[in-house]
Order: C-alpha cells, then structure tokens, then sequence
C-alpha cells in the first residue's frame, strides 16, 4: 500500500508491534483518547497517532472500539452533557440516532457542547488509561518477583 509509504521506516518499530510497560500506556493514551471522539474511522486516527508515538499499534487500535454501537449513544450524551456544563449552556432536547447525517445536522445545535465534552472525556480517559496501565504493569512486576522470591526462598528452606 502506497499510503503507507509515509510513514517510512518508523512501521518497523519494536515497540509498534510488542507489549512493553512503555507501548502498552501509549497505547492505552492513544486508543482511549480516539474512543470519545464522534469521528468515523477512529482506528484510522488512532493509528496514525499511535505510529509517529512508538506505542503498540494493534492495542491501540483495539481500544477505539470501547466505543461501539451500543455504547456511543451514552458516552456522547456524557459527554454533551459535560460540555453544557463547562460552557455553562442549557441542554437542548435531541434524540440520537446513529449516522453521520444526524451527526452533521445536530452540530449546529448541540455542537460546541459535544465536542467540547468529547475532547475533556478523551483527554481524561487518556491519561486515567496511562496511569492506570503503568501502575497496574508495575504492580504486575513487583508481585512476579516476590512470588520467584517466596519460591527461592521456600526452595532454600526446604533444603536445610
């Protein structure tokens, strides 16, 4: 694919295509941040994102899709109602339906409170997601190494 061209070599990264502490809570930054956001094609726009950060690709675009047909009703009514609330806008009556014409017609009404809600929802997520992960890897760690710690001990132990 030509498109991919643009990219050059940074597709033959390590960390675009394994797990480690550092690509996974990009990943998670990455794939969470495009979740809330009332786009089509977020996977592309998450792994466009995803390649130029070194973060692992394949979870990072696994991740979009927190936000599904049976979800992004709530999560884009969330975040609408968060940006009414930090523009200080009273919410206007609408019904959802799931289709970019919808989406295209509601912009001039429910617009500016929308996005603004996605883009804080998006932001909060990512980081929550980068934390989250990171400490939870840590966590991860530090509980291996005292189970082979405990294990060699008790090996120890059990040969006097």
């Amino acid at each position: 694919m030509r498109i991919l061209n643009l990219f050059g070599t940074m597709l033959h990264d390590g960390n675009l295509w394994h797990l480690n502490r550092r690509s996974a809570r990009g990943a998670f930054a990455v794939g969470l941040f495009w979740a809330w956001m009332p786009l089509p094609f977020q996977m592309v726009f998450s792994a466009v994102m995803a390649i130029p950060l070194r973060v692992n690709l394949p979870l990072s675009v696994a991740l979009v899709w927190i936000s599904n047909p049976l979800t992004m009703p709530v999560m884009l009514y969330l975040s609408y109602l968060i940006g009414t609330v930090v523009l200080k806008a009273p919410p206007e009556p609408f019904a959802f339906e799931a289709s970019f014409a919808w989406l295209i017609h509601s912009m001039q009404t429910i617009g500016k409170p929308l996005i603004t809600g996605c883009l804080l929802m998006g932001i909060t997520a990512s980081i929550i997601g980068y934390f989250a992960i990171d400490w939870l890897w840590r966590f991860s760690v530090r509980k291996e190494k005292l189970a082979r710690f405990l294990k060699y001990k008790q090996r120890r132990d059990d040969q006097r």
